[in-house]
């Protein structure tokens, strides 16, 4: 069903962009892989999944906070493979920023990458998505929700992708679907101790972190089973938003 159609995965060098890439590769996908710094990760990634299936996989390097370079991304994935039918918004930059001493430049920093870039790179791939009735996948958060103590502008960035992704099912449809996975306890951010860990896995329904694959599986539904899915949230979280 998948075979050949072809997907553009921000941030895919890593985590749950990578494992994202392996799964739809294993589809039969041809993967679109972009990245901004990590080039020896994107190319370790690419040969391994060219050497399961010669030229399936190409690379494209990009900063999404300049807004310019958005339809020439596009136009490689075009020049390279010839359609689009799949966009995954992965890219996200997330840190604190604790009250009193935010600056305009982390504003514009996790505003940008969580939500300004995944909205302009979506107009410039949406006529080509229409073409194939393709689809729009962003990856959100819990927190859209639930806001993160001392994270006020990455919460607020993924609530507006949330709205984002709603408001986009309107506008794209019929043509282009567009949903979006909330993510919970699935990979920890980097310095997180071990206390923390586990008061969060407290909270969860399950009562234990996801896995990565949990996360790509979601994003393979959206786009291969959920033909009358759009403007919808997929919360993969192990229950953890049902507790308080």
């Amino acid at each position: 069903m998948l075979t050949d159609k072809v997907a553009l995965i921000t941030g895919s060098a890593h985590r749950l962009g990578a494992e994202t890439a392996r799964t739809l590769h294993a589809e039969g996908m041809r993967l679109v892989l972009h990245y901004r710094q990590s080039r020896k990760a994107a190319q370790a990634l690419q040969k391994d999944l060219n050497g399961q299936r010669a030229d399936s996989v190409i690379l494209v390097q990009a900063d999404l906070l300049v807004i310019n370079g958005m339809s020439p991304i596009v136009a490689q994935v075009i020049d390279s493979f010839g359609r689009l039918d799949v966009l995954i918004n992965n890219a996200s930059t997330f840190y604190p920023t604790r009250m009193g001493s935010v600056s305009e430049d982390q504003w514009d920093d996790l505003m940008g990458s969580n939500l300004k870039a995944p909205f302009f790179l979506a107009q410039a791939a949406a006529p080509y998505l229409a073409k194939h009735q393709g689809c729009i996948i962003n990856i959100a958060d819990i927190h859209a929700d639930r806001p993160l103590k001392a994270h006020p502008i990455y919460s607020t960035a993924k609530a507006g992708l949330v709205m984002l992704t709603k408001a986009l099912a309107v506008e794209l449809g019929p043509d282009v679907r567009v949903n979006a996975v909330a993510p919970g306890a699935i990979m920890w951010p980097m310095n997180i101790d071990q206390v923390t860990k586990q008061r969060i896995i407290s909270r969860t329904v399950l009562k234990r972190k996801g896995e990565p694959n949990d996360v790509a599986k979601a994003i393979l539904y959206l786009i291969k089973d959920a033909g009358y899915m759009s403007g919808q949230v997929l919360t993969v979280d192990g229950g953890r938003s049902l507790k308080s």
